[in-house]
């Protein structure tokens, strides 16, 4: 499965945004999604997850109450709205599918290219 991140950009602190991983090929009904990110100098981290049929959903602790992950299987898409950003928040934001429900990026088996969110103070 190939995958694209969208939607990143500038957003002044306390706004929101979100974003879009598109997915091809087949099943993609069948694959966990995961959300990560990197900021620069720091380790990947985890973000969020979301079971194959939505119905699950698991966040890091720092963006619970704030980040919602969803997906659309009848678009292949996966999304992460984003609320109430901070700067911390400033990262490379990346997509990955096929993983377990967990915040372990070597659980992946797929990666897409990344979307940068830059959060003003």
């Amino acid at each position: 499965v190939q995958l694209q991140a969208s939607g990143g950009g500038l957003v002044q602190a306390g706004g929101s945004l979100r974003l879009s991983c598109a997915a091809s090929g087949r099943a993609f009904e069948r694959y966990v999604m995961g959300w990560f990110r990197q900021a620069p100098g720091k380790e990947r981290e985890f973000v969020a997850a979301i079971s194959t049929s939505g119905r699950s959903t698991y966040y890091a602790d720092s963006v619970k109450g704030r980040f919602t992950i969803s997906r659309d299987n009848a678009k292949n898409t996966v999304y992460l709205q984003m609320n109430s950003l901070k700067p911390e928040d400033t990262a490379v934001y990346y997509c990955a599918a096929d993983g377990a429900l967990s915040d372990n990026a070597l659980k992946y088996d797929y990666w897409g290219q990344g979307t940068q969110v830059t959060v003003s103070s």
